[in-house]
């Protein structure tokens, strides 16, 4: 699992880098075509795999302990003009808490999970290598929509 964490650490370092090569009023623009911007697509990996971990382990009763789970979790859109001290929050997040979930699960914290079925792929999860593994998936698809979405703002 050790190589699943890095990957998904250096798979954020790679969305933080295209994050940082656009303006405050790019990352909140919303492409035509899509329901979401590119800084909802971060935020939404950033707040849905500790969602996935810790509610579902049962550490958490539910998602209110997550920092910003309330704007980007599933099912909800963008309602406000993003501030930079927010995206310097999510871009720290976004590591920080792979690396609170890495070290929670070598600890031995997160091993009960409540089995699930995905909404995106349909794959039923059953323990937190599950979850883990998908994160991987789940963030390098939301990366794939920000590619999108970067083009058509770029033109």
């Amino acid at each position: 699992m050790e190589q699943v964490f890095k990957f998904i650490i250096d798979a954020r370092k790679a969305f933080i880098k295209d994050i940082e090569s656009l303006s405050l009023e790019q990352l909140n623009e919303i492409p035509t075509g899509f329901n979401n911007n590119i800084i909802w697509n971060f935020g939404h990996i950033v707040v849905t795999t500790p969602i996935l971990c810790y509610v579902r382990s049962g550490i958490w009763a539910d998602a209110s302990q997550v920092r910003f789970a309330a704007a980007y979790a599933k099912g909800t859109k963008p309602t406000y003009f993003v501030t930079q001290e927010e995206v310097e929050a999510l871009k720290a997040l976004a590591i920080s808490s792979i690396q609170a979930i890495e070290a929670d699960y070598k600890a031995g914290k997160l091993s009960n999970i409540t089995p699930f079925e995905t909404s995106t792929y349909g794959a039923t999860l059953n323990s937190i290598e599950d979850i883990i593994i998908t994160t991987a998936g789940h963030d390098n698809t939301h990366l794939g929509y920000v590619t999108a979405q970067k083009r058509i703002i770029n033109k």
